[in-house]
C-alpha cells in the first residue's frame, strides 16, 4: 500500500526580541515571499499574515520534508529577502518556533483568524497569543526559554 499523508500546520514565530520591525509596506510583500519559499519546499501556503513582530503560516508540508527543514528556508531566505528589499531595516527572525496541527474541517477558522491578525493585535500582544496557543494545545513550556533570551541547557 502506498503512504498516504495530509497534514496542516499553523506555524508561529516572531522576530528577535519581538521588535517590530515587519512595517505595513513590507507586510503583504513578505506574506507573499514566504509563500514561494513554502512552495519551492512542496508545501501549500493556505493562509499568510502577521504584524509587525511575528508571523503566522497555515500550510500543509510535504511528508519528506521536516518543519525544522522547511522553517531553516522559510527563515533564511525572508531574512535575507528583507535585507535586500529593506536593508534600513534591522530584521532577524527569533530562534525557534511553534507548530501546531489543524484539522479539515478547521481550515476555515485558522484561515480568517490569520487574516484578522492586524485587528487582533490591537487588542492581545504577541506573547499573550503564543502562550494562549501553547496553552491550547497542551505544550508544556518554561518561560525562561520561552522568548529566546535564555538558553535552555543541552539535554534538558
Amino acid at each position: 500500500m502506498a503512504s498516504y499523508v495530509c497534514l496542516y500546520y499553523h506555524i508561529v514565530f516572531g522576530t528577535k526580541g519581538r521588535a517590530r520591525s515587519i512595517g505595513p509596506e513590507a507586510r503583504p510583500r513578505l506574506w507573499d515571499y514566504i509563500g514561494g519559499i513554502v512552495r519551492s519546499q512542496g508545501g501549500v501556503p493556505y493562509a499568510i499574515g502577521g504584524a509587525a513582530d511575528h508571523v503566522h503560516i497555515l500550510a500543509n508540508l510535504p511528508k519528506d520534508r521536516t518543519i525544522p527543514d522547511v522553517l531553516r528556508e522559510v527563515k533564511g531566505g525572508s531574512s535575507q529577502w528583507m535585507h535586500s528589499t529593506f536593508p534600513d531595516v534591522p530584521f532577524t527572525w527569533q530562534e525557534g518556533y511553534g507548530a501546531f496541527t489543524v484539522s479539515v474541517r478547521g481550515l476555515g477558522q485558522v484561515t480568517a483568524y490569520i487574516a484578522r491578525q492586524e485587528e487582533h493585535h490591537r487588542e492581545v500582544t504577541f506573547e499573550e497569543e503564543f502562550r494562549s496557543f501553547l496553552n491550547e494545545h497542551g505544550v508544556e513550556y518554561d518561560e525562561r526559554y520561552l522568548w529566546g533570551t535564555n538558553r535552555r541547557p543541552y539535554g534538558a
